[in-house]
C-alpha cells in the first residue's frame, strides 16, 4: 500500500523529535540539528532561485540511478507512488544520524566536523552539477555556504556541551539553555526546509497556470452514461482525475522547465533538425484521445495504471516536419533531467497515433505528469515510451541506444499486456449485499477488450457486462451479479482482448516486461 507524502512528513518530524528526546548526549543533538540546518538551507535556496537545485533531490537522484533493479521493485511494492517521498525522507534521516555521530565525535576531535561538513558539501556539489538548468557558480556557493552554516550551528551548540561526551546533562541551567537554543535552531531549520519545498512546488504550478490550453481540432465529449457504471463502491472511474492519477518516475523533485524558454528538439537520423516552442505546438492542430497507460512495475491487481483524456499534437505530424530517414529504427525521448526511453519508429506510424501531449483531462499537463509536454504512446509501457518533461527526440538505430531502464535489466520491447482487476469487493473485505456484485476494470490498449469473465470459488467462469469502450486504447469497466451464500469466498478475473487472446493464468513478476496472471481476491459475505 502506498504511504501518503503527508504521512511521511509526519514520520520524519516525529523521528527527529524522538531522536532529540532519547539521544544520550547533547553533542549528538547538536550534530543532528546542524546537519538538518545545512540540508534545510539548501532546500530554501533551491526554492528561492531556479538556478540552484535541491541537494536532497540531486543526491537522491544518484541513489535512484545507482540502485539495482530489485531495489526499485522493492521501493515501489512497499511505498507505491510515494517511493520518491520515502527516499527523500530516508536521505534526511540518514543525514541526521550521521550528524548525530559527527556531533559526538567533534567534542574531542573538532576536525571531524570540518571533514564531515566538507564531505557533505562535496557530495552535494558533485550531485547537483549534473542537474539541468542550473548555475554552477551559484550552486557551488549555495551548497558550500549551507555546509559552512551547518558547521557554525554545530560550533554554537557545542559551546553548551561538557568536555566529556558521556557527561550528558550537567546542570539544569545548562540543560535549559542548550534545549532552548536547540529547539530554536531546529524550528528555524524545519520551517526553512519545508518552506523551500513549498516554493519549489509553487513555482512549477505558477508556470503551468500561465498557460491556456487551446481548443483541440478533434474534441472528444465527456464519457456518456453507457461508458461507465454508476454507484458501485470502489470502482475506479473510467477517467481518472489528475490528482488521483498514478505517478512513477525517477525524478525525486519534479522538474520545472520554463514554458517560455522550453524547446522540443528533433535530431539524429532526420532530414532536418527542427525545434518547437510550446507556443508553436499550441498553434498546430491538436487532438484528444482517451488512452490508458501503465507502469511496467504494476503487479497483478495493482493501481499503477490509469486512463485519461490526453490533448496534444500527433507525433507523426512533428516527425513529418523533421523527415525520418529510412535507416532510423528507434525513437528516443529525452527528458530535461536526462531520463530516456526508446521504442521502434514503426510504432509511430502503425495507426496507434502517439501524441506529444500538452494537456490532461482538459487542462495543461500537471507538473508531476510532465508539464509542459510528454509522450503518450498507446499500447506501450511507460518506461519505453512515456517520456515526461520531454525536451528532445532523437532518431537512431535499434542497437545505437538503450533507454534508461534497459541496461538495468528490463526488456527493450514492452507492449502492455492484457490485464484485468477486481475493484469491488476489496481483498480481505467483509461486505453485506445481495445479490453479490463483482466489478472492476480491464485493459489491452490498441487491442481493446472483447470480454471479461469472473469465477467465484470453484464455480464456472461467468461472462460479465462491459461498458461501451471510449476507444480501443482505453480500458473498460466490467461488472456481474452472482448468487453467493454468507461466508468466505474467493474470486478471480480474466480478460480477452480484441484479437481473441485471453490473458494467461501463469503468474509472473513485473520484471522484465510486465506482470501476468489472474487477479485473485478473498472476501467474506456477511
Amino acid at each position: 500500500m502506498a504511504i501518503p507524502t503527508s504521512t511521511c512528513r509526519i514520520v520524519l518530524i516525529v523521528t527527529a523529535m524522538t531522536a532529540v528526546t532519547i539521544s544520550p548526549t547533547r553533542a549528538g543533538f547538536a550534530g543532528a540539528i546542524a546537519a538538518g540546518s545545512a540540508l534545510a538551507l539548501t532546500e530554501l535556496i533551491a526554492g528561492i532561485t531556479e538556478r540552484v537545485p535541491s541537494a536532497i533531490a540531486a543526491v537522491g537522484g544518484i541513489v535512484i540511478d545507482s540502485s539495482p533493479r530489485f531495489v526499485k521493485e522493492f521501493a515501489i511494492s512497499v511505498f507505491g507512488t510515494a517511493d520518491k517521498g520515502a527516499l527523500a525522507i530516508g536521505t534526511v534521516i540518514v543525514s541526521l544520524l550521521i550528524g548525530w555521530f559527527v556531533g559526538r565525535a567533534s567534542v574531542r576531535r573538532p576536525w571531524v566536523a570540518l571533514v564531515a561538513f566538507g564531505a557533505f558539501a562535496l557530495l552535494g556539489i558533485v550531485a547537483s552539477l549534473g542537474e539541468p538548468q542550473i548555475s554552477p557558480v551559484l550552486t557551488i556557493v549555495a551548497i558550500a555556504g549551507s555546509a559552512a552554516a551547518g558547521l557554525g550551528v554545530l560550533r554554537l551548540l557545542l559551546r553548551e556541551v561538557p568536555e566529556s561526551p558521556t557527561d550528558a546533562l550537567a546542570t539544569d541551567p545548562q540543560r535549559r539553555q542548550f534545549l532552548l537554543k536547540a529547539a530554536g535552531l531546529g524550528t528555524v531549520a524545519t520551517v526553512a526546509g519545508l518552506g523551500g519545498r513549498r516554493l519549489i512546488i509553487a513555482r512549477s504550478e505558477e508556470a503551468r497556470q500561465s498557460v491556456a490550453l487551446p481548443v483541440a481540432e478533434l474534441t472528444l465529449p465527456a464519457p456518456p452514461p453507457e461508458a461507465q457504471f454508476a454507484a458501485i463502491p470502489d470502482l475506479t472511474p473510467i477517467v481518472v482525475p489528475n490528482d488521483e492519477f498514478y505517478r512513477i518516475d525517477t525524478a525525486l523533485v519534479v522538474p520545472r522547465p520554463d514554458p517560455e524558454s522550453w524547446r522540443l528538439k528533433f535530431r539524429g537520423m532526420v532530414d532536418r533538425e527542427v525545434e518547437f516552442s510550446l507556443d508553436d505546438l499550441m498553434k498546430m492542430p491538436l487532438y484528444e484521445q482517451y488512452v490508458t497507460i501503465s507502469c511496467v512495475s504494476n503487479e497483478v491487481g495493482g493501481d499503477l495504471v490509469g486512463n485519461a483524456k490526453w490533448t496534444g499534437v500527433r507525433l507523426v505530424d512533428l516527425l513529418d516536419q523533421a523527415g525520418v530517414q529510412p535507416a532510423a529504427e528507434q525513437l528516443v525521448g529525452r527528458s530535461v533531467d536526462g531520463w530516456t526511453a526508446g521504442f521502434p519508429v514503426e510504432l509511430a506510424f502503425d495507426g496507434r497515433d502517439p501524441l506529444l501531449a500538452i494537456g490532461m483531462n482538459g487542462e495543461p499537463l500537471p507538473p508531476r505528469h510532465g508539464f509542459p509536454a510528454r509522450l503518450i504512446v498507446p499500447g506501450l509501457y511507460g518506461y519505453v515510451s512515456a517520456t515526461k518533461w520531454i525536451e528532445e527526440i532523437e532518431l537512431t538505430t535499434w542497437d545505437g541506444f538503450d533507454g534508461y531502464w534497459i541496461p538495468r535489466g528490463w526488456a527493450k520491447e514492452a507492449p502492455i499486456k492484457t490485464q484485468s482487476r477486481i475493484d469491488h469487493p476489496r481483498n480481505g473485505e467483509t461486505i453485506s449485499e445481495s445479490p453479490l456484485v463483482l466489478a472492476g476494470v480491464a485493459w489491452a490498449p490498441t487491442r481493446g477488450i472483447e470480454k471479461v469473465e469472473v469465477q467465484l470459488d470453484e464455480g464456472d467462469w461467468v461472462e460479465c457486462e462491459l461498458t461501451d469502450p471510449l476507444s480501443d486504447r482505453a480500458w473498460v469497466q466490467w461488472k456481474t451479479e452472482v448468487a453467493a451464500q454468507p461466508g468466505k469466498h474467493q474470486a478471480r478475473v480474466r480478460a480477452t482482448d480484441g484479437t481473441g487472446v485471453t490473458q494467461t493464468a501463469e503468474r509472473a513478476r513485473p520484471a522484465p516486461d510486465g506482470a501476468t496472471g489472474y487477479h485473485i481476491i478473498s472476501f467474506e459475505l456477511a
